[in-house]
């Protein structure tokens, strides 16, 4: 159930949108106690803010800019200022949306809900899963690689062509990326040029302990092996 906090000093207007809410099956949080809306906030952790420009003792802006300090909570603004230069300050000051009043609520509640469907739901971003750290070192101040106190020279060409693979291991990189990656004009370059220099590197690799670490995808280009790469360690 998505959490909503609520921070309209107009007891009536707050009423309405918390029977609303409720009615759609979201948490309602109401500020009546406008000393203590940072604590709140803090305390209730809610999934998005409705928040109102005028309200005593601080205005929206100012907790636009608090909530902002700590969180990318979702933000809408409900004014009755309709002034361009109040949504605009809101936007700039961390807002998502903004709806003047008088409030029309099935505009309201298709922002609140596209608004937490983005950001938690079917749109959201999905964090990636973190990759376990590879034993192999590229040190880019003199191009070498090394693992376990062993050391091989490459070029630098060779230094490019691994750091391109290994910063998107597990993903096929076509010939083409390889080749804009290495060389500025690829039209002057010899097609073999690229299979000698991973050649080269495989070679470094297997030095190292490395074997078959990087795959051949024919007709399509090469692939870093971090299993493989991992599975060298032990």
């Amino acid at each position: 159930m998505f959490k909503i906090m609520i921070v309209e000093d107009d007891s009536k207007i707050r009423t309405l949108i918390t029977d609303i809410l409720r009615k759609y099956s979201y948490e309602v949080v109401e500020v009546a106690d406008f000393l203590q809306v940072e604590q709140i906030f803090e305390q209730e952790l809610p999934h998005l803010v409705l928040l109102d420009l005028n309200l005593p003792y601080y205005d929206g802006f100012y907790y636009c800019r608090v909530f902002r300090r700590k969180t990318t909570v979702p933000i809408i603004v409900i004014s009755a200022r309709d002034e361009e230069s109040s949504q605009v300050l809101s936007m700039e000051l961390g807002a998502d949306d903004f709806i003047v009043k008088p409030l029309n609520i099935q505009v309201l509640l298709a922002k609140i809900m596209a608004i937490l469907r983005r950001n938690y739901g079917e749109y959201a971003a999905k964090p990636e899963p973190e990759k376990e750290p590879l034993p192999i070192h590229l040190d880019d101040r003199n191009f070498s690689i090394s693992c376990n106190g062993m050391v091989e020279e490459l070029s630098k060409n060779e230094y490019k062509l691994l750091k391109k693979l290994m910063d998107k291991q597990d993903t096929i990189v076509s010939r083409e990326e390889l080749l804009e990656e290495l060389w500025d004009d690829v039209h002057f370059v010899v097609d073999n040029t690229l299979t000698v220099n991973v050649t080269r590197v495989k070679s470094k690799l297997a030095n190292l302990g490395f074997q078959d670490v990087i795959k051949v995808k024919r007709g399509v280009g090469y692939i870093f092996d971090s299993a493989m790469a991992g599975g060298a360690r032990q």
